[in-house]
């Protein structure tokens, strides 16, 4: 099928999926922004996540038959007249555990023309999401409000507590939201196809594979109870093929693509199978073989994250990282979608810093007036809006490493941070955000800060910048009790004037500033006065 001639504004566009069990392709129209239609769908079984799983590594014959099948829906893609450019392949955690997939990666190029990109944990997160706040208000209809009050589940995911869970051959993916707000994002190493792996490796059966999925949820609920009370959760929602599977064999219809399982009949039904072998499964269930492969380890950890929260029922949506994927190609630039996604990642940043008990009103109060300052400022830094996210981001949590210790924070800060998840933030960014936080006090970066060092010129540029605004920021504050509450700024020649409001001392503010200031003269050529 030719793309439609008379509608240029139609484009076709096409998602390829290599994932631990299968390659995935959709095939959709996108007809306006945000906007789109799925055309066509297939899928073929390979055994990456066998290979990964065991060996490290994609193998020899694993490689072959992965380029066989990609040629073969190359070929499809064809037929549908999709262009290169509008083809999309993409790869998840088996390949991203992979030793191999630089290799992997370039041979696939090299025999289809296709750029492999490799979806790491937070990225999948973030796609996943899009997915999940596109079928529930698809469910909810067409006005798409989130906050109205037609659909129980809607209203139970916006305004309560809730868990997005998928899991895929060698991950879990989980979301927790308050009250529709983002607390926390993770991507962590348990999956389906990897607990069957590693109970083989053990030499065991059910039981292994009990013990290890038991111990990887034990760890996970370690850190998510943490981050939120999970028996305050009452919307339980799941993506991916098993519960898909489950709702049509014993849930009912939410809407086309979806279903819901009341919580008692799930347990039950999970219970019932749990030492199901994958022919058992192809017999009794009446499902693939390649659907069979996961489907008990897949459900058994949907089971264990239930059993910890209130959710009435399971909530398993018909989408997944392909449509994610797609609804964000389809939106294209969308500043609502964008302030949104932004909004997530601030509450997910103010999560963190609660999580190690940081002074929340000083960092809220630091991140405001670097606000200030970076939206005063913009003919002298030229950056962007992503950029005064970062800020803001950083400006939270500027002082989180004080949980570790008071001096030299901002080093433990730089850790913490480094080594942490935020939604929505990339691996990349995480570390401009961890080196801007560590400059926010003491020396400047140094040829010897090799976190520095190691980030491209362009970010380098980028951090001293924003932590030379967020020093000013700090030293606004440095008694930590909001004195100043806001600012106005003024560009003079050689200067620039800080005015507030108010007759306070401002003594200790002034030699906070004239302390902290020396980077932002350095980086932007103006002293700072305080008035």
């Amino acid at each position: 099928m030719e793309n439609n001639a008379e509608s240029p504004s139609i484009r076709l566009v096409a998602v390829l999926e290599i994932g631990s069990t299968g390659i995935r392709l959709l095939v959709a129209e996108i007809t306006g922004k945000g906007e789109w239609r799925a055309v066509d769908s297939a899928v073929k079984p390979v055994v990456l996540g066998r290979d990964v799983f065991t060996s490290g590594q994609v193998s020899h014959s694993s490689l072959l038959e992965c380029l066989a099948v990609l040629r073969n829906f190359q070929e499809l893609l064809k037929g549908w007249g999709v262009a290169g450019g509008d083809v999309h392949l993409i790869a998840t955690s088996a390949l991203r555990a992979a030793r191999n997939r630089e290799m992997f990666a370039d041979r696939v190029y090299q025999e289809t023309g296709y750029r492999l990109a490799i979806v790491e944990g937070i990225e999948e997160n973030r796609l996943m999401y899009l997915a999940v706040r596109f079928a529930l208000k698809q469910i909810k209809g067409s006005s798409g409000d989130p906050s109205g009050d037609k659909n129980e589940t809607n209203n139970l995911f916006w305004r309560g507590n809730s868990i997005i869970i998928d899991i895929g051959g060698g991950s879990t993916e989980i979301m927790l939201l308050r009250q529709g707000r983002m607390v926390a994002a993770h991507s962590v190493r348990l999956g389906s196809i990897l607990t069957d792996q590693r109970s083989l490796y053990a030499r065991g059966s059910e039981w292994s594979r009990e013990r290890y999925l038991t111990e990887g949820i034990k760890n996970t609920l370690t850190f998510l109870k943490a981050e939120m009370d999970l028996s305050q959760i009452k919307t339980f929602v799941v993506t991916g093929s098993d519960t898909r599977i489950a709702a049509s064999l014993i849930g009912s219809e939410y809407n086309k693509n979806s279903g819901v399982i009341d919580r008692e009949k799930f347990l039950f039904f999970v219970k019932k199978i749990q030492y199901y072998t994958v022919e058992e499964c192809v017999q009794k269930l009446h499902i693939t073989y390649g659907d069979a492969e996961g489907f008990v380890p897949g459900l058994l950890i949907y089971k264990g994250f239930l059993e910890q929260t209130k959710a009435a029922q399971v909530v398993a949506l018909g989408v997944s990282l392909r449509e994610g994927l797609l609804i964000d190609l389809a939106m294209g630039f969308d500043p609502e979608l964008q302030e949104e996604f932004f909004t997530q990642i601030i509450a997910s940043a103010i999560n963190l810093g609660r999580k190690y008990h940081f002074d929340e009103a000083h960092g809220r109060h630091v991140a405001a007036l670097s606000m200030i300052l970076f939206d005063a400022l913009v003919r002298e830094h030229g950056l962007n809006r992503h950029d005064r996210l970062l800020l803001e981001t950083a400006a939270l949590l500027h002082d989180i490493g004080m949980f570790i210790r008071g001096s030299g924070h901002q080093k433990h800060s730089q850790y913490i941070v480094a080594n942490s998840e935020i939604f929505g933030i990339h691996r990349e960014e995480l570390e401009i955000i961890a080196n801007v936080v560590r400059y926010h006090r003491g020396e400047q970066p140094s040829p010897e800060d090799i976190a520095f060092i190691a980030l491209q010129r362009e970010e380098r540029i980028v951090v001293l910048k924003l932590a030379s605004i967020l020093r000013v920021a700090d030293a606004l504050d440095r008694g930590h009790s909001q004195r100043i509450p806001t600012i106005a700024i003024e560009h003079k020649s050689e200067s620039i004037v800080i005015h507030t409001n108010g007759d306070i001392d401002r003594n200790l503010e002034r030699a906070s500033l004239e302390e902290k200031a020396n980077m932002f003269q350095d980086v932007f050529g103006y002293k700072v006065a305080l008035t």
